[in-house]
């Protein structure tokens, strides 16, 4: 396939996109768009209600450090669509199985980012929280959560685009999102149908990735002042 063909293919996937024809009703690029965002809510939020806490509490408690780091390199290097087929295989064919698969693959960054926030911060800045007559909550809230939210925001930030980009999959099990033209463009062999749906895939992770930017910048902001205040 030559540069000129790839830019004809290029050319006819925005144009595509651009169509209102392909734009509205409930097979429309925006219901599609709504699939897959509510897709990646719902797993990394699924996700983020078991890492979050169960890192707060290796993070403050040492416990069990070794195994959780060893258990999250293990599911780092899981293969997408083998969970996938194999969760559909367990709980049947249906939008419930990606997305447990989705929320599986989301929940090493995320636990990764809870754990290493906590672990980072110095064991002086501890002892002296602890000195002032803190309780181990209060040290928890007021001192290791504010510290290591920037370590938690980025996994979050990971597992999102993570999961964004891997939704398209939910369509392989008979889930819709974006993946639903992709899948049917390979069938039919619409390759600028296909295309578009990668370029709007690739729409919504930049979309992610600079709404996670912008959090990261005010969380450091105001991050000094909140402490300060303690």
């Amino acid at each position: 396939m030559d540069a000129g063909t790839n830019v004809n293919y290029l050319a006819q996937a925005f144009a595509w996109i651009a169509d209102p024809a392909h734009q509205g009703g409930p097979g429309g690029i925006w219901a599609r768009l709504g699939e897959h965002l509510l897709y990646t809510l719902i797993a990394t939020t699924a996700a983020a209600a078991i890492a979050i806490p169960l890192g707060y509490w290796i993070g403050h408690t040492g416990r069990g450090r070794g195994l959780i780091v060893g258990a999250t390199g293990v599911a780092r290097a899981l293969p997408t669509l083998g969970v996938l087929t194999l969760i559909a295989l367990l709980a049947g064919v249906g939008v419930g199985a990606p997305l447990a698969a989705l929320a599986v693959l989301a929940l090493p960054s995320i636990l990764a980012g809870a754990y290493a926030g906590l672990d980072a911060i110095p064991a002086s800045t501890i002892d002296a929280a602890r000195a002032l007559g803190m309780s181990e909550w209060q040290v928890l809230t007021r001192v290791e959560i504010p510290l290591g939210l920037p370590q938690l925001i980025g996994g979050l930030r990971s597992a999102t685009l993570q999961v964004v980009a891997t939704a398209t999959l939910v369509a392989y099990v008979g889930g819709g999102g974006l993946g639903r033209y992709l899948f049917l463009g390979l069938k039919t062999q619409d390759y600028p149908q296909m295309l578009a749906a990668s370029l709007l895939a690739v729409g919504l992770a930049i979309t992610g990735e600079v709404c996670f930017g912008v959090l990261s910048w005010l969380i450091g902001r105001r991050r000094p002042l909140a402490l300060s205040n303690e």
